[in-house]
C-alpha cells in the first residue's frame, strides 16, 4: 500500500512552475493574462479535466459565504475552479510541497490568491479545528491514501453539522488484474484503490449519510476517446497538459488506464455525503 513519501515520489517533477510558465508562453499569453481555463488542461489532474470538475462541484450546493476544503488539491485547480464560480474561499492540502508551492504561484498569477490558501498536510490528519469548514472535496485522491477510515473520519470532523463532502475517484468495480503503471502509481504496491462498497462503509462508519452515487464510466471512455482523437490530428502535444505532470510515460499510463476501465475493473465513481444537521 502506498505511503506518504512513495506518494510525493510519484508525483515529484522538479521544474513544474518552469514548465508551466513555459506552456503558458507558447499559449500566447504571459503571467500578467493567463487565466483559471487557460490553466485547466493541466491542473485538472483527474478523467474528464474542468468537465468533470464542474459537474461534480454542482452537486454539493457551494455558497459564495461557504468555506470548502479541496482534500489533495494537487496544484489547485479545482480550487481555483470553484473560488471563481461559486465566489466561495478554498483550503487546499496535499501532501507534495512542489505541487502546493507551483498552485500558491498559479493563484497568484490568476488573482486569487486572496480566497485560496494551498497547504502541504495529509488529509488523514488534519490540523484543523472540528466544524472548520462548510464543505469538502476530493478528485481522484483516495487512489493513493489506504487508510480510508481515518480520511472520511478527519473530514467528518472538520465539517460543520449539515456539510456535504463531495468523492470522485477511480474505484475497483470488477475483479481481475490491473495493467500498471496508472496516473497515479507506478507499481501495483503503490495503488489504494478500492470499492464503492468499501467507501461508503467507511463513510457510513464515520456519520455521513450517502445521499448520492454515479458512476462516470461511459463519460471516461468518452473523454479519453475525444482525448485520443484530439492528439492524433494534433501536431505535437500540447503546450499545457497532464504530459507535463506525467512525464515520458504519459502515453502508457493513460493507455493501460483506458483499458482498465474498458475491461470493467475499474471506474470513476462520484459520492456525495452529508454530516448529520
Amino acid at each position: 500500500m502506498p505511503n506518504g513519501s512513495s506518494v510525493v515520489n510519484h508525483y515529484a517533477h522538479g521544474s513544474l512552475l518552469d514548465a508551466i510558465q513555459s506552456g503558458v508562453q507558447k499559449l500566447g499569453k504571459t503571467i500578467n493574462n493567463v487565466r483559471v481555463e487557460d490553466l485547466g488542461p493541466v491542473d485538472e489532474f483527474h478523467i474528464g479535466g474542468r468537465i468533470a470538475t464542474e459537474g461534480f462541484l454542482n452537486q454539493l450546493n457551494i455558497g459564495t459565504d461557504h468555506c470548502v476544503i479541496d482534500v489533495g488539491c494537487g496544484l489547485g485547480g479545482g480550487s481555483r475552479f470553484a473560488a471563481q464560480r461559486y465566489g466561495c474561499r478554498v483550503t487546499g492540502i496535499d501532501l507534495s510541497q512542489e505541487y502546493v508551492e507551483t498552485g500558491q504561484v498559479l493563484c497568484s498569477w490568476v488573482g486569487l490568491s486572496d480566497r485560496i490558501c494551498l497547504e502541504t498536510a495529509d488529509a488523514t490528519a488534519l490540523s484543523h479545528p472540528d466544524d472548520a469548514f462548510d464543505c469538502a472535496y476530493m478528485m481522484h485522491v483516495g487512489m493513493n491514501i489506504a487508510d480510508k477510515q481515518s480520511l472520511v473520519s478527519e473530514l467528518h470532523r472538520v465539517l460543520r453539522p449539515g456539510g456535504k463532502l463531495g468523492i470522485y475517484d477511480v474505484m475497483r468495480v470488477g475483479d481481475g488484474e490491473l495493467e500498471f503503471p496508472v496516473p497515479w502509481a507506478t507499481e501495483p504496491e503503490d495503488s489504494a484503490v478500492v470499492t464503492p462498497h468499501e467507501y461508503k462503509a467507511a463513510l457510513e462508519a464515520a456519520g455521513f449519510r450517502i445521499i448520492g452515487e454515479r458512476d462516470r464510466r461511459d463519460f471516461a471512455l468518452d473523454f479519453f476517446a475525444q482525448m485520443q482523437a484530439k492528439a492524433a490530428s494534433a501536431e505535437g502535444a500540447p503546450p499545457l497538459g497532464l504530459h507535463i505532470l506525467m512525464g515520458d510515460t504519459a502515453p502508457e499510463k493513460v493507455k493501460n488506464m483506458i483499458e482498465n476501465i474498458l475491461r470493467n475493473l475499474l471506474a470513476p465513481v462520484e459520492l456525495i455525503a452529508e454530516k448529520a444537521a
